[in-house]
């Protein structure tokens, strides 16, 4: 038996009795195959960060649960039938790992101008010119000093070459 978690965005204009149907659906799947149902947290309506058929908001639930992959399997295939869940996803939970709803963002207006000009980018501003010769030149002075040291032999080889001699 598996530890799972499935987050289901319902559309947020169906009925809060719907909405409930399609959870206890799922319940009743998780129980039939033998599974042990462990919570369903609301995380209520959402702004989406793109438009799902004409729909800017989703209603969001997090259904935990313990099955056998046989189970899931047939979990996931009743969503992808049923009306009104706009998506799901399922996925194995993380041991000792609980889940909270994020908090909900504030309306556009309430927070600050950088967050809400995030998908502009940052604004654009002339760069000054930079002169290139500067650190060109002292690139090729350090790699030169570099190769110099590394040219002159080290006491070891001056003493190496005195014995043979």
């Amino acid at each position: 038996m598996n530890e799972y978690e499935i987050l289901l965005m319902l559309d947020p204009e169906l009925a809060e009795e719907r909405q409930t149907e399609i959870v206890t659906r799922t319940h009743e799947l998780v129980e039939k195959g033998g599974g042990a149902w462990l919570s369903h947290d609301v995380w209520g309506r959402r702004r989406l960060a793109y438009e799902i058929d004409h729909k800017p908001d989703g209603s969001y639930h997090l259904l935990q649960f313990d099955a056998e992959p046989a189970t899931l399997d047939e979990i996931t295939r009743v969503l992808k039938i049923t009306d009104g869940v706009m998506r799901h996803m399922a996925t194995r939970r993380v041991k000792g790992g609980g889940r909270a709803a994020p908090p909900p963002l504030p309306p556009p207006e309430e927070r600050p101008r950088y967050e809400r000009e995030e998908r502009r980018g940052p604004p654009r501003t002339a760069e000054p010119a930079h002169d290139e010769a500067e650190p060109a030149d002292a690139e090729t002075a350090e790699a030169e000093a570099a190769a110099e040291e590394y040219a002159a032999p080290t006491e070891s080889e001056q003493a190496s070459e005195q014995e043979g001699a």
